[in-house]
């Protein structure tokens, strides 16, 4: 998990590459990973979401540089007849830390309902994962009602979490649906009233969430951190990134925006 003052950026390579295709893709991360200053000294904190089958070669490649590797997907129960599944036992067993929970395309294409996002965030939080929540408004609309909707998202979410395993950390991806695949993210203000409402009632959440971040995605790239100042903790990516190059300019952008706070 990250740590203390430090940017969480997440990939999820979704089903857009081969396996091939996705080691490939990893190589070229991994070599960013290990020279870029952002990596190295911590102000940048990595996780990859390649697709199921390459997970344990994918971690593999990234043993060593400080990025974490998790899965786009986990079942809510541990073990037993349930085809085609995989489990967070499983997950963690290879090696993963994170897994994605939620997102709206599981949603809309799965029919996965807020009932069964609880139970697979609880899945994910007893088997030691940290489990990356999407929430999102469907249309867009003004940041209060839009903050709202995300605050009942994830309140939901947490719904099928104990006492016990509630304590985090967790990972929520704020989502407009409308700027998924759109090409251009949300504005700036728009994602920092909501994400920073979304961090509030984090704080609020007795007895809290401790080292759980907030970040955005929904076609962010390059450029966005910045105008986003800090008010949020990261951002999820997704094919902007599927040029190793795009990535490493989003590092150098979070090493410049970290000296420029660092001289402020």
């Amino acid at each position: 998990m990250s740590t203390a003052g430090a940017l969480t950026f997440g990939v999820s390579l979704k089903m857009y590459f081969g396996a091939e295709e996705t080691l490939m893709w990893c190589r070229q991360v991994v070599e960013i990973a290990k020279r870029h200053e952002a990596v190295v000294n911590g102000t940048a904190d990595i996780f990859v979401l390649p697709s199921l089958p390459v997970i344990p070669q994918v971690i593999d490649l990234f043993t060593g540089t400080g990025v974490s590797v998790g899965a786009q997907n986990l079942f809510w129960e541990d073990e037993g007849a349930f085809t085609g599944e995989v489990s967070g036992v499983m997950l963690h067993e290879l090696g993963c830390r994170y897994v994605e929970v939620g997102h709206a395309e599981r949603r809309r294409l799965f029919g996965e309902s807020n009932e069964i996002v609880a139970i697979k965030v609880a899945a994910a939080l007893r088997n030691s994962l940290v489990p990356v929540i999407c929430v999102g408004e469907a249309e867009r609309s003004d940041v209060e009602q839009a903050s709202a909707s995300c605050i009942r998202e994830l309140a939901a979410a947490l719904h099928g979490a104990t006492a016990e395993t509630a304590l985090g950390p967790i990972v929520v991806a704020y989502e407009p649906q409308w700027a998924i695949g759109a090409p251009a993210p949300a504005p700036p203000e728009h994602i920092s009233y909501v994400c920073q409402e979304l961090r509030r009632w984090l704080a609020s959440r007795a007895p809290g969430l401790p080292r759980s971040r907030v970040i955005y995605g929904g076609s962010a790239g390059h450029g966005l951190l910045s105008r986003l100042a800090h008010s949020v903790d990261g951002l999820f990516l997704g094919r902007f990134v599927h040029d190793p190059n795009a990535f490493e300019a989003i590092l150098d952008e979070v090493a410049a925006f970290e000296n420029r706070s660092l001289s402020t």
